[in-house]
């Protein structure tokens, strides 16, 4: 694994990087990974042309791909515009990004960025602390932006049988403008797809009850993976939603939530994504599809 400092599109960033992937990370702006990709290969992440290179204000910028946040949403507390730079320090295996403390809420932002040595591998630890004098509520939240073209995976409990099995296992949360007649969505008995489309205006958002831990991306034939610790039995945000996603016609998001937690004043809460990249892998659009083609990379890392 190796660091550099570089330009990128604008900003200060650091590139963290190995002989099979690499990640930008704005130090102007942030905590942000503005890239994440093979060598030479195409970003992953969305990237916002009208935003790449801004600095400061008070305005937020979505600016593309990943960041960290608090839950639940809500504005203003959630849009803290981070427009101004961070501190970083050099870790084994990576860098830890940190952000000022938020002058609105008070809560600082972290994020420790490991990439494995040989392999497409990389650790991405989120951390919140509360530095105000009274407790918070709250819980980590790690959106990344997707690239425009491809299809989130949001795995589904494993299945049952009636009447062996009667009582419900999990949740499946919707918005209020979540519309479940949409085309872009496909609804397996497995898995569920959502599919990102450039013509389609309309938002769409769920939130799924994730116990085995993981979530996929696939674009441009290749994969981005997500896997997680779930937590049996904690309190997770938006009733009850450890995977959420989100698209419209501009991008995709592959969201995961860490449980709600009770911050003393001080105290940090964690919440530990692995970021897998496979190539070769088509998208699919239906359950068939992601136990051909997709799930047996997963089960390849879980």
């Amino acid at each position: 694994m190796k660091l550099s400092q570089i330009e990128y599109k604008g900003w200060n960033c650091l590139r963290l990087f190995n002989d099979e992937i690499e990640l930008v990370v704005t130090l102007d702006v942030g905590p942000r990974v503005i890239r994440c990709a093979f060598l030479n290969g195409p970003n992953f992440f969305k990237e916002y042309e009208e935003t790449l290179g801004l600095k400061g204000g008070e305005k937020w910028n979505i600016f593309g791909g990943h960041r960290l946040w608090h839950a639940p949403e809500n504005i203003p507390r959630t849009y803290f515009p981070d427009n101004f730079p961070v501190q970083f320090e050099e870790i084994e295996g990576g860098a830890k990004f940190i952000q000022e403390v938020e002058t609105t809420t008070d809560i600082q932002k972290e994020i420790e960025i490991r990439v494995d040595a040989k392999e497409a591998r990389v650790e991405v630890l989120h951390r919140l602390t509360n530095r105000n004098i009274w407790d918070v509520e709250l819980a980590p939240w790690s959106p990344t932006v997707m690239d425009v073209g491809g299809t989130t995976i949001v795995p589904l409990p494993p299945r049952g049988t009636h009447p062996e099995d009667l009582l419900p296992t999990s949740s499946l949360i919707v918005w209020a403008f979540t519309d479940m007649s949409d085309a872009r969505w496909a609804w397996g008995k497995k898995y569920v797809l959502l599919r990102q489309d450039e013509s389609a205006i309309k938002p769409q958002k769920i939130g799924v009850h994730v116990p085995d831990g993981w979530t996929a991306y696939v674009n441009k034939n290749q994969m981005f993976l997500k896997t997680f610790d779930y937590i049996e039995g904690a309190d997770y945000p938006d009733m009850g939603s450890v995977v959420e996603t989100f698209t419209n016609n501009e991008m995709i998001e592959l969201e995961t939530l860490g449980p709600l937690v009770l911050l003393e004043p001080d105290e940090s809460v964690q919440h530990i994504e692995n970021w897998h990249l496979f190539g070769d892998v088509s998208t699919p659009v239906s359950d068939a599809d992601v136990d051909a083609n997709v799930f047996p990379k997963v089960k390849s890392v879980l």
